[in-house]
C-alpha cells in the first residue's frame, strides 16, 4: 500500500489540486484525499512557501566573510551549503515528516526549471533518499486538467536536469553578486562613494542598456532636414503627396526644384491610380512578455504587476499558465477554444460569425511548443457574476488574452490600398490613401486607432489620409514647397519596452556569433524572470519610474560607468553564460565546468577593477553625488547645530560624528519619505496627510496619518482625532 505525498509550491496551488479531489482532512500544513481512481489509497498534498531553503550567507561559511574586506574576495566556497529560510521552519518540518512517512513523492511545483529547483532543495534539505519521484507537468489548475496530469505523471529524468540548471544559474548568481558587489562598492568607496553598489549577472548588463538609452537621448544633436511636398485640388477635392528625396542638403532639394522648373504653383497631372485589397491577419497568441508589453502600453502596468495579475487568474483557473514564452498552442488546446467558442462571446459585447475553425500554423503549431503553450483562457468560461467580482486589472487583462485568442477565430482586417502618383513638371509625387472595407477582428479591441500589430509604428501622414476620387490622366492644381524637418533624438523606455528590449538586446552586440546565441536564448532573462529583475533594478535605485518612462539615476550612473569595459555591462556575458546554462539543462554540460568558468571571471574581475575604476569621469559623477546629498535640509531639532542631509537610505545629522543621534528612516510601513516632510517635521513637528501606511508588508489594509516629532526626537503618528505613538 503505497503512500503518495504531493508538494506544490505554494498554498494556492495545493488548494487548486485539492479541488479536483475530495477532501479527507485539512490542517495548516497539509491536505489529505480520500481514495479515488487516481490515487487508490488516497494522497497527502503538502506545500512550500515559494522557497522554504535558501543558500547560506558567505558568514556562515567563514567567520570573516562577515565582514566586507578586498582582502576576503573572492568568496568561493569549497561546496555550496543550504539552509531552511528563516520563518519557515514549521512548514518545512511538516513537509520533512510526510517525505520520510512517503513512498512516492510527487513533484507539483510550478513547471519551470525554479519550480524543478524548489522541489529538489526542499528534497535533498530534508536528508530523505531512495524515493521514487514523479513530476506533474500541466499547464492549467483547471479540474479535468490536474486530473488528467496525475493520471499521466512524467519520471523525473528531465526534471533533474532542469534541477541541476537551475541550481547553477542560482549559485552563479550568487557568486556574481557577493563578489562583485562587495568589490565595487569597496573600491568606490575609497574615492568617497558613500553608497553601496549590487551587481548582478543580469541586472548589471540591463542597467547599461537603459544607461547606453540615457546617453544616446542626452548626447543627440538635431539636424535638419529636407522633403519636397505637394498639396493638390483636384474636380473631387484636395490630397497631398511626396517627392521621393529627404536629405540633409537644402541646396540639393533646390537643385530638384529647379531641374523641374517648379515654381510653385504649377498644374500637375495624375500619372496612376493603383488600388490593391490589402488583409491583415489577427494578432499571434500572447506570450508573458507580449501580454506585459501590451498591457504597459494600454494602462500603464507595470511587468511585475502583469505577471501578478496573470498569476492570480490561473490560480482562479480563468487562464493558463502564466509564465511561457511561445505564442503557439498545439492541436489539443484549439480543439476546446473551438469548442467553447459561442461560450466565450456570451462574455463579449461585439459577438461574431467565426471565419473558420480550422487551425492555422500562424496560431496552432505543436513543433513550437515545448514546456507550456501560450497564455489562453481555460476550457472553465467564466460566469457573469465571476467577471464582476474580478478586480479592474484583472477583467483587463482577461479580456485582452480572451479577445487576442478569439480573434484568431475572425475574419482578416481588410482594407484598400490607393497609390495615387501625381506628376508636376516630371517630379513625381506619391500620395496613399486607405479605405476601410472589413473591420474584422479589429471590432474586438476598442482601445483606439493603433493597430494592434504595431501599435508603436509611427503614423505616416500620407497614410492618414483619405482620398478624393481620383481619375488617371486628370489635371489638378499644385502647390509645391521644400518642407524643413528636424532629426529626433529616440525616446526613453517605457516601463513595458525593457521588456522587449531584454528579449532583443541581441541587436546591440556587434560580435555574429554573440548575437545570434542570444537570439536562440532570447536575450537577458528569462519570460518568468524579467519583471523580477526590473523590480530588483528599481529597489537598488539604478532607475526610476516617472508617468511609465524609465530614466536612469545618478547612483546607476555610477554604476554603468564603473563597469563600463568589462563583461558585467555587456549582454555578450549572458550570451556565453546562457548558452552553457542550457547545455546543463539538456544534459550537455556541468556544473562544475560552468561554476569554475565563473570563478576565474571573478579572480579576473578582482584583478583589472581597481584600474578601470580610476577614470575620470567616475571620480567626477561621485562628486556630484556627494554635494548634493550633503545638501542641508533643515537645522537638527535635536541638537540644535547641526544640519539634517541625504545619508544612504535615511537621513542624518552633520554632527553624527560628535555624538548627535538624530535619524529619519527614508522609508516607514511602505511609504518613502520625502524631503519635504522631513523638513517639515524639523521646522513644524509635523507633517501633511500622508496617505498608503501599511502596517505588515504583505497586509492589503491601508491607514493615513500625520508624522509627528515627539519629545524623545522619535516619530509617532497623529490620526484625526487621536495620536498612536510608534512603538
Amino acid at each position: 500500500m503505497s503512500k503518495i505525498v504531493i508538494l506544490a509550491e505554494k498554498p494556492s496551488q495545493a488548494k487548486a489540486y485539492s479541488d479536483a479531489f475530495t477532501i479527507k482532512k485539512k490542517d495548516k500544513t497539509f491536505i489529505e484525499l480520500n481514495p479515488c481512481s487516481i490515487f487508490p489509497n488516497g494522497a497527502t498534498i503538502t506545500w512550500g512557501i515559494g522557497h522554504l531553503v535558501e543558500l547560506k550567507q558567505p558568514k556562515e561559511y567563514k567567520s570573516e566573510w562577515g565582514t566586507w574586506r578586498l582582502s576576503s574576495l573572492p568568496i568561493l566556497p569549497e561546496r555550496y551549503e543550504f539552509k531552511v529560510a528563516t520563518g519557515k521552519y514549521e512548514q518545512f518540518n511538516a513537509v520533512k515528516r510526510l517525505f520520510k512517512e512517503a513512498d512516492i513523492i510527487i513533484n507539483g511545483c510550478d513547471v519551470d526549471r525554479e519550480g524543478s529547483n524548489i522541489f529538489y532543495s526542499i528534497y535533498h534539505m530534508t536528508g530523505v533518499r531512495g524515493k521514487t519521484i514523479k513530476r506533474l507537468w500541466i499547464n492549467s489548475l483547471e479540474v479535468d486538467e490536474v486530473r488528467k496530469g496525475f493520471s499521466n505523471l512524467h519520471n523525473n529524468e528531465k526534471d533533474l536536469l532542469l534541477y541541476a540548471e537551475a541550481k547553477t544559474r542560482q549559485i552563479s548568481d550568487w557568486l556574481v553578486g557577493m563578489n562583485g558587489s562587495r568589490l565595487y562598492t569597496l573600491l568606490l568607496q575609497q574615492k568617497g562613494f558613500a553608497d553601496s553598489l549590487s551587481i548582478g549577472r543580469v541586472q548589471s548588463p540591463t542597467t547599461y542598456l537603459i544607461y547606453q538609452r540615457h546617453l544616446e537621448i542626452e548626447n543627440f544633436v538635431a539636424k535638419p532636414f529636407y522633403e519636397i511636398e505637394g498639396n493638390f485640388a483636384a474636380a473631387n477635392g484636395k490630397y497631398r503627396g511626396k517627392a521621393k528625396i529627404k536629405s540633409e542638403k537644402q541646396e540639393e532639394v533646390q537643385q530638384l526644384l529647379d531641374k523641374h522648373n517648379i515654381t510653385g504653383k504649377d498644374t500637375g497631372v495624375i500619372k496612376s491610380v493603383l488600388k490593391k485589397e490589402m488583409r491583415i491577419k489577427s494578432p499571434k497568441l500572447h506570450a508573458l512578455s507580449t501580454l506585459q508589453a501590451t498591457a504597459n502600453r494600454r494602462w500603464k502596468y507595470s511587468p511585475k504587476k502583469v505577471l501578478d495579475t496573470v498569476q492570480k487568474l490561473y490560480d482562479k483557473k480563468i487562464l493558463s499558465y502564466p509564465r511561457t514564452d511561445t505564442q503557439y498552442i498545439t492541436e489539443n488546446e484549439f480543439a476546446y477554444l473551438s469548442a467553447n467558442l459561442e461560450s466565450y462571446q456570451n462574455l463579449l459585447e461585439n459577438r461574431f460569425a467565426a471565419a473558420s475553425k480550422r487551425p492555422s500554423k500562424r496560431y496552432v503549431d505543436g513543433s513550437k511548443v515545448q514546456e507550456h503553450y501560450a497564455i489562453i483562457p481555460t476550457k472553465q468560461v467564466p460566469t457573469s457574476a465571476k467577471i464582476q467580482g474580478l478586480l479592474i486589472e484583472e477583467k483587463n487583462i482577461y479580456f485582452e488574452v480572451l479577445n487576442t485568442t478569439l480573434a484568431m477565430f475572425h475574419h482578416d482586417y481588410v482594407y484598400e490600398e490607393t497609390k495615387v502618383i501625381t506628376s508636376v513638371n516630371g517630379l513625381d509625387f506619391e500620395s496613399v490613401g486607405k479605405t476601410e472595407i472589413n473591420k474584422g477582428w479589429k471590432e474586438l479591441f476598442n482601445y483606439g486607432s493603433k493597430d494592434k500589430e504595431n501599435p508603436n509604428a509611427k503614423k505616416d501622414e500620407n497614410a492618414a489620409q483619405a482620398l478624393p476620387i481620383l481619375e488617371k490622366g486628370e489635371q489638378v492644381e499644385s502647390i509645391v514647397k521644400m518642407k524643413e524637418g528636424m532629426t529626433t533624438p529616440p525616446k526613453p523606455y517605457t516601463e513595458g519596452q525593457l521588456i522587449s528590449m531584454m528579449k532583443t538586446c541581441g541587436k546591440s552586440v556587434e560580435n555574429e556569433e554573440e548575437m545570434e546565441i542570444l537570439k536562440e536564448v532570447e536575450g537577458l532573462g528569462t519570460e518568468a524572470t524579467r519583471s523580477g529583475i526590473i523590480e530588483t533594478i528599481k529597489k537598488h535605485q539604478y532607475i526610476e519610474v516617472k508617468r511609465n518612462i524609465v530614466h536612469i539615476t545618478e547612483k546607476g550612473k555610477i554604476l554603468c560607468q564603473s563597469i563600463e569595459g568589462n563583461l558585467l555591462s555587456s549582454p555578450s556575458m549572458t550570451a556565453k553564460w546562457e548558452t552553457y546554462l542550457k547545455k546543463i539543462g539538456n544534459g550537455d554540460g556541468t556544473p562544475q565546468a560552468f561554476l569554475g568558468s565563473i570563478a576565474k571571471f571573478l579572480n579576473k574581475l578582482i584583478e583589472e577593477v581597481p584600474g578601470q575604476l580610476n577614470a575620470a569621469p567616475i571620480q567626477q559623477s561621485i562628486d556630484g553625488v556627494k554635494n548634493v546629498s550633503k545638501k542641508p535640509i533643515a537645522i537638527c531639532p535635536r541638537c540644535k547645530k547641526g544640519k539634517i542631509s541625504v545619508s544612504r537610505s535615511y537621513y542624518r545629522c552633520s554632527e553624527q560624528e560628535n555624538g548627535c543621534k538624530q535619524t529619519f528612516p527614508g522609508k516607514l510601513l511602505g511609504k518613502t519619505i520625502t524631503e519635504k516632510q522631513v523638513k517639515d517635521l524639523c521646522t513644524k513637528g509635523k507633517t501633511s496627510l500622508i496617505k498608503g501606511f501599511k502596517p505588515k508588508a504583505k497586509e492589503k489594509k491601508k491607514f493615513s496619518a500625520m508624522l509627528i516629532l515627539k519629545e524623545d526626537f522619535t516619530i509617532g503618528f497623529e490620526f484625526a482625532n487621536h495620536s498612536f505613538v510608534k512603538k
